[in-house]
C-alpha cells in the first residue's frame, strides 16, 4: 500500500514539474509574439503602411500638386540621358529632376517625366511638343495624376488556340432511343468568331 502512495506521489510530482514547464515555454511564446507584433508596427510606421486618412489625403494633394508642375515627354532616344532632357527643356525654367522610366533590365522604355520647380513653366514646355531630340520628335503633354483604385476592367480575352469557351455549362446532347441499334455520335459545330 506504501508503494503504491509514492508511486502516486511521484506521478503527481512528475506532472506538476511538466506543468510549469509547460507553462515557463507558453509565457516565452507570448512574451515573443508581442515583441514581434511591436517590431511589425515599428516596420510598418517606418514604411508608411499604417497611415491615417488625413495624411493619405495629404498626400494625395501633395502628389496632384507635383503632377500640376510635370510633364511627360514622349519618344524619347534610348540613348538619350537624363542631363540632355533637362538642357532640352532648361529653357521653359527651372528643373527639379528628369525621370527617364527603364524596364526591369534597366533599359529604357522611351519616355520621361520632367518635373518643374514653378507651374508656369509647364505652359512653356507644352510649346516644345514636337520638337526634336536626338532626331527624334518629342511628344510633350501634361502629366495626369493617377487616381488609386480607378483602374479600366479589362475583360479575359479567350486564347485562340485553346478553343472557343462559351458562358453556358456545357449541356451534352439529349439521349435518343433508336430501335434500330447504335445512334451515331455527333458533336455541336464549333461558333466561328472572327473578332477574338
Amino acid at each position: 500500500m506504501e508503494g503504491d502512495v509514492d508511486m502516486a506521489a511521484a506521478v503527481e510530482d512528475g506532472a506538476a514539474v511538466e506543468l510549469d514547464d509547460m507553462k515557463k515555454r507558453l509565457k516565452e511564446m507570448e512574451d515573443e509574439a508581442s515583441a514581434l507584433r511591436e517590431m511589425q508596427t515599428k516596420v510598418e510606421q517606418e514604411m508608411g503602411a499604417v497611415q491615417d486618412p488625413s495624411a493619405a489625403a495629404a498626400n494625395q494633394t501633395n502628389r496632384e500638386e507635383v503632377d500640376a508642375r510635370s510633364i511627360f515627354v514622349g519618344n524619347v532616344d534610348y540613348a538619350c540621358t537624363p542631363e540632355e532632357v533637362q538642357q532640352h527643356f532648361q529653357s521653359c525654367g527651372t528643373v527639379n529632376r528628369v525621370t527617364i522610366r527603364t524596364n526591369k533590365f534597366g533599359q529604357p522604355k522611351g519616355y520621361a517625366y520632367v518635373e518643374f520647380l514653378e507651374p508656369e513653366a509647364v505652359e512653356q514646355a507644352l510649346l516644345l511638343n514636337e520638337s526634336e531630340l536626338h532626331g527624334r520628335q518629342l511628344k510633350v503633354s501634361g502629366k495626369r495624376t493617377n487616381v488609386p483604385g480607378m483602374k479600366q476592367f479589362r475583360p479575359r480575352r479567350p486564347i485562340p488556340h485553346m478553343g472557343y469557351r462559351s458562358r453556358t455549362p456545357f449541356m451534352p446532347a439529349p439521349f435518343l432511343y433508336s430501335p434500330y441499334g447504335k445512334v451515331p455520335r455527333f458533336r455541336m459545330p464549333m461558333r466561328y468568331s472572327p473578332y477574338f
